[in-house]
């Protein structure tokens, strides 16, 4: 099954018998707050217009936990995601199409989840919204409760000494800006670098300058320049688990599974015993 979906292939599936369930998710990663400025509101981007049928989704309230020690935007309460789904429409048995504003990080985190625990049938809408060239509404829809039931498990999900393990074992990569791998800048967390062994890998050349991702081929060649392939094990953080998730949705194009470090940078910088690598190298 294709993690993506192109806007004129979600168009002609909404308009056949088995229309998928819609979920907006628009969302910025912000630094506003520190500067007394008002962060983005999703939310009212949704009552502005979305697609037909698309229920907002909160990726800080309903894709994540509040932070607790575990970084920015640890797993959501198992209880609170299902019922949150349901809320939604989502049904076990229900194709899904997750957008965003067009970054794809949040549409990706709500991809991982739901295929974390084991919704069948989920793809991003590759482009986000400015790719959808069809009609928006403004209605609030009302669907009927699903039935979705999100088992969790340990499959594809790191801890820190999972991804420190890995970084020596396998591939792991870190999805920042090259300049926050390096230690050059952290604007958000307590330090600077990387995990020792982590390979850069922005998840933001994974795109093309439309948004959308680049072929399957281009993809291939790069994680196999970073030292990604099938026959190895492959993680993946970021700085919240944001955007690593979307560099896991990149590898599933190129055919690569990649296991996911959800506590990512925020964690991992938050505890003074871990260690940290600057520069260029990897260690």
């Amino acid at each position: 099954m294709n993690a993506i979906i192109s806007a004129s292939e979600l168009a002609a599936e909404l308009a056949g018998g088995d229309p998928p369930v819609l979920l907006d998710v628009r969302w910025r990663l912000s630094t506003a707050a520190a500067a007394g400025e008002p962060p983005f509101d999703g939310r009212a981007a949704y009552r502005d217009g979305h697609l037909p049928g698309a229920v907002f989704i909160d990726l800080d309230r309903e894709l994540a936990a509040a932070p607790a020690g575990r970084g920015r935007h640890p797993l959501p309460d198992p209880e609170e995601f299902g019922a949150a789904m349901r809320r939604a429409g989502v049904s076990a048995g229900t194709p899904v199409v997750v957008y965003d504003g067009g970054m794809g990080w949040a549409a990706a985190r709500a991809w991982w989840l739901l295929r974390w625990t084991g919704h069948p049938d989920v793809r991003v809408l590759d482009g986000g919204l400015p790719s959808w060239d069809g009609p928006l509404e403004t209605a609030q829809p009302e669907p009927a409760e699903g039935d979705f039931v999100p088992a969790w498990g340990a499959a594809g999900l790191l801890d820190a000494d999972g991804a420190a393990a890995l970084a020596r074992s396998g591939v792991l990569l870190d999805a920042r800006a090259g300049e926050r791998y390096r230690g050059e800048v952290e604007p958000i967390d307590p330090v600077g670098g990387h995990i020792p062994g982590a390979v850069s890998a922005p998840t933001t050349e994974n795109v093309g300058p439309d948004g959308r991702f680049l072929s399957v081929s281009e993809l291939a060649t790069r994680f196999r320049e970073l030292g990604a392939s099938t026959d190895k094990r492959v993680g993946v953080y970021c700085g919240s688990g944001v955007s690593g998730a979307h560099e896991v949705l990149a590898l599933a194009v190129a055919g690569i599974p990649a296991e996911l470090y959800v506590g990512s940078w925020s964690e991992w910088s938050s505890d003074p015993e871990r260690p940290v690598a600057v520069g260029p190298d990897p260690q």
